[in-house]
């Protein structure tokens, strides 16, 4: 069941915000059908009382002879008037609030006194024989002749009185009186779905107000986890948001004076290591041993360049380079190029034209490192490049015997080799693979190592669509 409901902060408030609207609208009609009931049914006792009382008056005033004649009369399909010498039997309940209200406004509008009391009775329409109230509702229905108190009524009850007459005998009235209101009207609904429209409307502009906030957050956050320089969050919205923004471009600054304290540590470093570096050369140059001084003068070469290394990666990471349009695949052709120029086993797929916003020296010296690394421990380098719609690859193939899988996810991290000598002459620092990534990384891509299935080492690195639509043109790179 929870996989059908919404995700996201607005989903979830607009549904409770929607489920409340319902079942608000629907406590509201019911109140607003029972209400309306009661005055129905107020209504329709208060005029077959006024029927029975005026029927009586005019039945007074006719002579005896004639009462017969006039009593048939005045029977109609949802209305029974009968004359009678003894008191006619009455079934159903006599103390009933309707009954006593219609008996007490008969015992005023007819001025009866004493004894001569009217008998009223309301029972519900649940018989069938010729005397009961049901006769009323089958013929009508079936004539088309139902009367006013039918229409648009719900449930009925028979009402049955019996007025005492002045000259002796009594009157008998079966009559249906209303129990059930019409059901919602057509104004009643459209009032409420021109209320529900509002509702929906305004919540939703509200919910999107509120939570609008927490989307540029993390739209924020994210363009923080590739660039630590990029603009603050703006501090506006309600308390909270401001708050929450504030706290954000806190955090950005206290990040951004961090990287930039470990470059200038660093930049120090590599300063105060150089000079006994130096003069550790000097000395080695002393050395009479020729075999001993070319040693001494290739370890201290070596950690001359982890020095320099250590300090241009820290730097790499530090410096933001603006982001421009740039044709990747001449870009990628162009470090191909100078690579096949100095002799080394590098070739590039054909590919067409294919602009994308980056950051051009990072990258270029990414490429530059996966194709060194392919020519280093895989005698050579193919490298490709193709638009996969949302994102753009560029995969640099090799020959070499691959990486053991235990290790592709470590030959990634900073100063680790797969090749445990550490020496020059068989690969760098351990930085390469590092740096590529954390290009990748700054760019919102990513570096994925794997193991091709006919041998050698797969680099694929991955950035994310931007800027410029692909290019319809279908120029070809090739090498040189």
């Amino acid at each position: 069941m929870s996989r059908f409901l919404p995700r996201s902060l607005f989903g979830q408030t607009l549904l409770i915000l929607l489920a409340g609207l319902i079942v608000s609208h629907a406590i509201g009609s019911w109140l607003y059908t029972t209400d309306r009931e009661q005055a129905v049914r107020a209504v329709g006792g208060f005029a077959a009382a006024q029927r029975i009382a005026n029927l009586t008056r005019l039945m007074e005033e006719t002579p005896p002879e004639r009462r017969e004649r006039l009593a048939a009369a005045l029977t109609a399909p949802d209305f029974r008037v009968s004359l009678s010498n003894a008191e006619p039997a009455i079934a159903g309940s006599s103390d009933s609030p309707v009954s006593e209200a219609i008996r007490d406004f008969l015992v005023d509008q007819l001025s009866l006194t004493g004894a001569r009391q009217p008998r009223v009775s309301v029972s519900p329409l649940d018989g069938g024989s010729a005397d009961h109230p049901h006769w009323m509702m089958h013929p009508g229905a079936k004539k088309g002749m139902g009367g006013p108190m039918m229409h648009g009524a719900g449930a009925v009850r028979g009402l049955q009185v019996a007025v005492p007459l002045s000259g002796g005998g009594w009157l008998a009235f079966t009559a249906a009186l209303p129990d059930g209101g019409p059901a919602p009207s057509q104004q009643l609904l459209i009032a409420m779905l021109l209320m529900a429209i509002i509702i929906v409307g305004v919540s939703v502009w509200a919910v999107r107000r509120v939570t609008a906030p927490l989307s540029s957050l993390a739209e924020a956050a994210t363009r923080l986890g590739r660039d630590v320089g990029a603009p603050p969050l703006p501090e506006t919205g309600s308390v909270e948001t401001i708050k929450a923004s504030r706290a954000f471009n806190d955090m950005q600054a206290r990040l951004r004076r961090l990287i930039e304290n470990r470059t200038r540590m660093l930049a120090a470093i590599s300063h105060d290591l150089r000079t006994p570096l130096t003069l550790l050369r000097l000395r080695a140059e002393n050395v009479e041993n020729a075999q001993e001084r070319q040693r001494m003068l290739a370890t201290i070469s070596e950690m001359d360049a982890m020095v320099g290394a250590t300090l241009q990666f820290a730097r790499d990471e530090a410096a933001m380079e603006a982001k421009r349009s740039t044709d990747l695949t001449a870009l990628v052709q162009s470090v191909v190029d100078d690579l096949a120029d100095a002799g080394l086993a590098v070739t590039m797929a054909p590919a067409a034209p294919i602009v994308n916003d980056c950051r051009p020296g990072s990258l270029k010296r990414a490429v530059r490192n996966l194709l060194d690394n392919a020519i280093k421990y895989g005698a050579n380098a193919r490298a490709s490049i193709r638009d996969a719609g949302a994102a753009i690859e560029i995969v640099i193939d090799d020959d070499g015997g691959g990486i053991p899988a235990e290790q592709l996810a470590r030959v990634l991290e900073p100063f680790y080799r797969v090749e445990d000598s550490r020496s020059p002459d068989t690969g760098g620092v351990g930085l390469g693979l590092a740096i590529a990534q954390s290009v990748a990384q700054a760019h919102g891509g990513a570096l994925v190592l794997a193991n091709r299935p006919e041998g050698g080492l797969r680099a694929t690195l991955t950035l994310p669509r931007t800027g410029a639509a692909p290019s319809s043109e279908s120029g070809a790179h090739t090498t040189g």
